[in-house]
């Protein structure tokens, strides 16, 4: 199995990866690096979504060039690693959320345009991706298990919150997330749920909670501690992956696309 694996911040990449060779991929939608290696008898994609030393911001991110690079590599599914802030008071900072659901309903790219590969009216194959639930449970189940290998406390189940960046949320975007049944919010995900769908890849998406989300602590934390727990997710990650990845099996695509024209 060829396992496409998306990081984020602090995690820029997968020291573990043997045989790894760099190599930079030219899409419709621009350029897109990509690490290839081994772990194990696993074959890997690794992509860092904000690329060496936080090159770009949030807003900067360039999702359909990742998603349509991690594709051309002939990925069969995708895991997604993103930190994250805790609006659920139940999912505590330095533990582990395997998310089950999305809230992402602005549906945009960071410039503002529709999260879709649909962009041309009559274009063959443009549709629509229909799903309950747009994470794959298969991975999830192997994601859960591998975790408890972690040493660290794992939510199983939560509805990930997609917010625009570069800032950081106030507190009534908070309070009006949490009333929406958020678990967690980061700045990246949304896209690369939408994307991945559409694409039939089956993906799974976990987060590692640095901090709680603006107002949901009686008192805020120093900043540091959140770039404490953020500098310590690669090392959770990259236990997470070496016990989940090896001797993952393929699994369907999440949901239906339903398409029009050949």
């Amino acid at each position: 199995m060829r396992i496409g694996v998306i990081t984020g911040s602090g995690s820029y990449d997968l020291p573990q990866l043997e045989n790894a060779a760099q190599r930079t991929i030219k899409t419709e939608y621009g350029e897109a690096t990509v690490t290839e290696g081994h772990l194990d008898d696993a074959e890997l994609v690794h992509l860092s979504r904000h690329g060496t030393g936080h090159h770009r911001l949030s807003n900067q991110v360039d999702h359909r060039a990742n998603l349509a690079a991690l594709l051309a590599c002939k990925v069969d599914a995708l895991v997604s690693l993103t930190v994250c802030g805790a609006i659920d008071p139940a999912a505590e900072p330095g533990s582990l959320v395997v998310f089950d659901d999305l809230y992402f309903p602005a549906n945009r790219l960071p410039d503002g345009s529709a999260c879709t590969w649909y962009e041309s009216p009559g274009a063959a194959g443009r549709g629509h991706w229909i799903f309950d639930r747009p994470f794959s449970e298969p991975l999830r189940r192997a994601l859960i298990a591998a975790a408890a290998h972690t040493g660290t406390t794992v939510v199983t189940s939560g509805v990930y919150g997609h917010v625009d960046g570069p800032r950081f949320n106030s507190r009534p975007e908070i309070a009006a997330l949490a009333a929406a049944g958020v678990t967690a919010v980061s700045q990246t995900a949304g896209p690369e749920v939408v994307l991945a769908g559409e694409a039939e890849l089956p993906m799974a998406l976990v987060g590692f909670v640095t901090d709680y989300a603006n107002g949901v602590a009686p008192q805020p934390e120093p900043v540091e501690a959140l770039l404490a727990r953020m500098a310590a997710s690669k090392d959770i990650f990259a236990a997470l992956a070496a016990h989940a990845l090896p001797g993952l099996e393929l699994v369907a695509p999440v949901g239906t696309v339903y398409r029009f024209g050949a």
